[in-house]
């Protein structure tokens, strides 16, 4: 398969792997990742392709497996199987989008699917997989719940055991007029999940048993945002100590301190991703903290570029270092590579990844020469395990 190559220094970029990542990196420092995708006339379902952290060079993406609007994709710590949403409202006759088991073929990266579970709510938009690896967290955007179901020893899902319904209303009624849980997340100790509801202009946050996977409202449920923000998607920043939610509608970035004993969150600032002006037709996607803690990422669509902040290591304060055009359309999400040296940024409505990398002093971005192609891409994991 053809390569796309990057003048890096391969020595440089090996020195950052560490025993700490726990990923599969060939001897080379080959390791392989997948594409949730839109399915439709373009796609037919998740993605593969490996990248090279030593030469930056990428493999062309080749279909790994057909499933209906898998957007968005997790892999299990172990490495052996991958789960991924089915952005759908009908599953077998239910009003309700799945979630499907796969198992991967380190091999040849092929996934072959192990069965599907309902996620009990409509248009099943986000997922994780828990840190034991025991079950899988989602978001249900279109009815606005979230739900956890058990992996069994072969990698398969059981049903749901355990499944919340938001409720309410927010202030812009053709955005807000009901819940949409946009993304859940779990904290480093694997202990509270934090949600994120656009409709209702409220982050979650829920006691998770690793046990049972039952996930049970904190005291207190929620933490607000301002009105009309919808919050969308939430990254934890690698000390544990703060939290970030990209707000969809106002094109924010909202901080919190995060207290880990007790899962709340405490708002410190709410920071603007755009240079000027919000547009018409804008509106924000996906928040990422650089593995060092020093920087945050967040993408901006319709503006098509990705937001670059500083982090104040003592107070988790954001301030503003620039913006970086994605060299696409609409980009969702994106994913910073295992040496936290490449930022991938998926641009949805221009069918390509654009690799960027990452300056490690200021945190800017500068386009490489890798470009990936996928039809319809909205997010990318890299594959973990030994």
């Amino acid at each position: 398969m053809p390569r796309f190559n990057l003048s890096i220094c391969a020595a440089a970029m090996l020195l950052q792997l560490t025993a700490a990542s726990a990923l599969s990196f060939a001897a080379d420092g080959t390791c392989r990742a997948y594409v949730g995708t839109y399915t439709g006339a373009k796609s037919d379902g998740i993605y593969t392709f490996e990248f090279n952290a030593g030469t930056g060079s990428a493999t062309k993406a080749e279909l790994a497996g057909k499933t209906e609007n898998p957007s968005f994709v997790a892999i299990h710590p172990g490495g052996k199987w991958l789960y991924a949403v089915s952005e759908i409202s009908d599953f077998r006759g239910e009003k309700a989008g799945a979630v499907s088991a796969f198992s991967i073929d380190k091999g040849t990266g092929k996934l072959t699917l192990l069965n599907q579970q309902s996620a009990k709510g409509t248009v099943t938009c986000h997922l994780v997989v828990d840190k034991g690896g025991k079950f899988v967290l989602a978001a249900n955007y279109g009815s606005g719940s979230v739900c956890s179901l058990p992996i069994k020893e072969d990698g398969s899902l059981g049903e749901a055991v355990s499944f919340i319904q938001h409720a309410g209303s927010g202030v812009n009624q053709q955005r807000q007029e009901g819940p949409h849980a946009h993304s859940i997340n779990l904290d480093a100790a694997n202990k509270f999940a934090v949600a994120a509801d656009l409709g209702l202009d409220k982050v979650f946050v829920y006691r998770f048993d690793s046990g049972t996977g039952k996930l049970t409202p904190n005291d207190p449920p929620f933490t607000k945002v301002a009105p009309g923000s919808g919050p969308r998607h939430f990254a934890f920043h690698p000390s544990g100590k703060y939290g970030y939610v990209i707000n969809e509608m106002l094109l924010t970035v909202t901080g919190f301190d995060y207290d880990a004993a007790q899962g709340t969150l405490h708002e410190t600032q709410t920071i603007s991703t755009l240079p000027g002006p919000a547009q018409p037709g804008f509106s924000t996607a996906e928040v990422v903290a650089h593995p060092s803690g020093r920087f945050l990422y967040g993408s901006n669509r319709g503006h098509h570029s990705i937001a670059i902040f500083s982090i104040d290591q003592k107070t988790g304060r954001l301030t503003a270092v620039g913006h970086e055009p994605t060299r696409g359309k609409t980009p969702r999400n994106f994913a910073i590579d295992p040496t936290g040296t490449y930022l991938f940024a998926e641009n949805q409505d221009s069918d390509t990844i654009v690799v960027f990398r990452i300056d490690q002093e200021t945190g800017r971005l500068s386009a490489t020469d890798t470009v990936i192609e996928v039809p319809s891409p909205v997010c990318v994991r890299f594959l973990t395990g030994p």
